[in-house]
């Protein structure tokens, strides 16, 4: 009994020893297993979205380059023209140093946004003053899809984020990377433009596509009278005609601002015509025989787009305004209750915080500057 005794403690104390040696490696392998996965998450969000760290943060740009930018960002070097405008609605226009713009080209943008007026004009379209845009030390610089800009800048060793849309969609895309990078208020901002685009886009859309294809009226946008060049397919402006529930005239040709004859635009005969913004020379088509066999003409159709911060018929967060205004004129009875005036006065309100008059929302939706 004793010997099978000390056989049974023996058997006992090795099985334990097993197990013991057993739930060991298992623990070992936990812990490393453990140690792993936790640092793997806390290394890849340092690799993604380093926005906890001083160096900033990589974002991906319209070209599709990647761009490290600063977490904090109190001055801004903007070479494109349209992006000013969306800078200011994000609640970032008092940090535009070095711009594109200037008080003959955008009036209203100056208004609405008066410390604009401390920012140097450093940029054309081809050429940047590096000098003057160095001076101001700017923390990021905005310029636009295959902009000659880029270059100098990013040789200057400035942050340079590449813009670009072409549509609704991009145009909302284009307000959120801009908000991403300029930080929480910036997203809030763009969110609540997006929202309100949104909105009228769908507002809109639920009467216009009710309509017809062999009712809806041909537009022809023109954005320069001499040489004569129209907007064609492929574009914001076939985007906002067709949402306004238009056909665009031009469509058989694609691109901005292309060269036409006006015998084409004779062929065409457009029911309307909108003369671009900036351009304020309807009397021209009105009063001149060469255009008086064009619908358009003869119905006195003929209209100057509005033109406020930004001109509201191209690539700018004023599309949203531009919608209406087009659905507005096209179809009258279809949008009885929509008050143009009140819808400027409301959106710079909203979106530019500035309190405009009836008389001042007038002035832009006839393409006017403010009077001083």
């Amino acid at each position: 009994m004793q010997r099978r005794f000390k056989k049974k403690s023996l058997l006992a104390l090795i099985l334990s020893v097993a197990l013991i040696l057993v739930l060991a490696g298992c623990g070992s392998n936990n812990t490393n297993g453990n140690t792993g996965t936790a640092a793997s998450p806390a290394a890849s969000p340092q690799a993604t979205s380093p926005t906890t760290t001083d160096a900033g943060k990589t974002i991906t740009d319209t070209d599709g380059r990647q761009v490290t930018v600063p977490s904090q960002i109190n001055t801004i070097a903007d070479a494109w023209p349209a992006h000013n405008e969306v800078v200011t609605i994000l609640g970032a226009g008092g940090k535009i140093v070095s711009t594109i713009s200037t008080p003959k080209s955008v009036p209203w943008l100056y208004k609405v946004n008066p410390q604009m007026k401390n920012a140097v004009t450093a940029f054309t379209k081809s050429e940047a003053q590096m000098e003057e845009v160095l001076k101001n030390k700017p923390d990021i610089a905005f310029a636009s899809t295959g902009s000659p800009l880029i270059q100098p800048l990013e040789n200057a060793g400035i942050p340079t984020v590449t813009l670009n849309f072409t549509n609704f969609d991009e145009m909302k895309e284009c307000f959120r990377l801009t908000g991403d990078i300029l930080g929480e208020d910036a997203r809030t901002r763009a969110d609540s433009f997006i929202s309100y685009l949104d909105g009228k886009l769908e507002q809109i859309t639920a009467v216009t596509f009710k309509i017809p294809e062999s009712d809806k009226p041909k537009v022809l946008h023109i954005q320069s009278l001499s040489p004569l060049q129209v907007d064609g397919k492929d574009t914001m402006i076939q985007n906002w005609i067709e949402v306004a529930g238009g056909v665009n005239a031009a469509q058989e040709i694609s691109g901005n601002m292309k060269p036409v004859s006006l015998e084409q635009i004779v062929a065409w005969n457009p029911d309307y015509i909108m003369i671009g913004s900036g351009l304020t020379d309807t009397d021209h088509i009105m009063d001149d025989p060469a255009w008086k066999t064009v619908n358009a003409v003869k119905n006195g159709h003929v209209y100057n787009n509005p033109s406020g911060a930004f001109l509201w018929d191209r690539y700018g967060a004023e599309a949203a305004l531009q919608i209406q205004w087009a659905a507005k004129t096209l179809h009258p009875d279809l949008f009885p209750d929509l008050n143009i005036v009140q819808e400027t006065v409301s959106f710079y309100k909203q979106f530019l915080n500035y309190d405009l008059t009836n008389d001042e929302a007038q002035l832009i939706i006839d393409s006017k500057p403010p009077v001083e």
